[in-house]
This record gives structure tokens, C-alpha cells and sequence, in this order.
């Protein structure tokens, strides 16, 4: 008997950039709001507009989050709650500035005690089966299991 192959699909995102003055613009996709975008202060930005690197970071954790819940709902583990704080590192490295690390703290609250276990494979798992994670080639991406149970 042939084992079965996977069909494995691909998809398109499309997202448009429009400059609006200075160092901001409006990022923006079809049906959905836009977002003031900017340089960050360190590059003559101004502090109270997203910047591209704090986007390219929440990114990564909301897929993190996002990867988390799919793999917990599909063992039948659904939290009570999940938040989670990312710090991406931007380096100068061979004149080239890079995200060279980025730091996920997450924090999910179960229902028992009996759920941590469980939850804890399920991160270990995680950053292996986020797409954002297998896009980015960083120098070290760390996961801090911040596992608390509120039970």
C-alpha cells in the first residue's frame, strides 16, 4: 500500500505601503483597518507611531500565540487565558542592522493544574510550527515558558 501524500496549499497576503509625510506612512490591506506606520525614535522617528520592527515583533509573538491555541484546541486543552510579551534585539552586525533575537514571554492560564504538563509540550512545540518563526532567520530566537496556572 503507497503511503498517502500530503497536499499541501499556498497562499498570497498582499498589504500596501503609502508614505504620508515625513518618516510615516499607513500600512494598509483590502477590508481591513490601516495602521499609522513610522521610523522608530532611533532612526527619526516619532515614539507614538507603530514602528516597522515592533510590528515585525508582534508578528512573531501573535503567531507564537496563535500556534499555541491551534496545537492546545487540537489536543482538546483550551486555556483560560494567554498573553504574551515579545523583545526583539536589533543589532549592527558586518554594517547591516538585523533582528538578530527575539525573546517570547508567554504566560497561559489553565483551568487545572492536571492541564500543565500538557501545555508545556505544547509550547516546546510551538516555535517549530510557526510560519512566521520558520521565516526569519535569526541568530537566536529564545521562548520563555512563563507556564502559570491560575486554577
Amino acid at each position: 500500500m503507497e503511503p498517502t501524500k500530503r497536499a499541501y496549499k499556498a497562499f498570497r497576503y498582499k498589504a500596501k505601503s503609502t508614505w504620508s509625510s515625513a518618516r510615516r506612512g499607513v500600512l494598509s490591506a483590502a477590508g481591513k483597518p490601516d495602521i499609522v506606520v513610522g521610523s522608530p525614535p532611533e532612526f527619526k522617528g516619532e515614539p507614538d507611531i507603530l514602528a516597522t520592527e515592533e510590528l515585525l515583533v508582534g508578528s512573531l509573538n501573535t503567531c507564537m500565540m496563535l500556534t499555541f491555541l491551534t496545537l492546545a484546541q487540537a489536543q482538546g486543552l483550551i486555556p483560560v487565558g494567554y498573553e504574551s510579551e515579545a523583545e526583539g534585539l536589533l543589532e549592527n552586525v558586518e554594517e547591516k542592522y538585523h533582528i538578530t533575537e527575539v525573546t517570547v514571554r508567554p504566560r497561559v492560564t489553565l483551568k487545572s493544574e492536571a492541564e500543565l504538563e500538557p501545555a508545556r509540550k505544547i509550547m516546546e512545540s510551538v516555535e517549530a510550527h510557526c510560519f512566521i518563526a520558520n521565516s526569519m532567520p535569526f541568530t537566536g530566537m529564545r521562548l520563555i515558558n512563563r507556564g502559570h496556572n491560575d486554577a
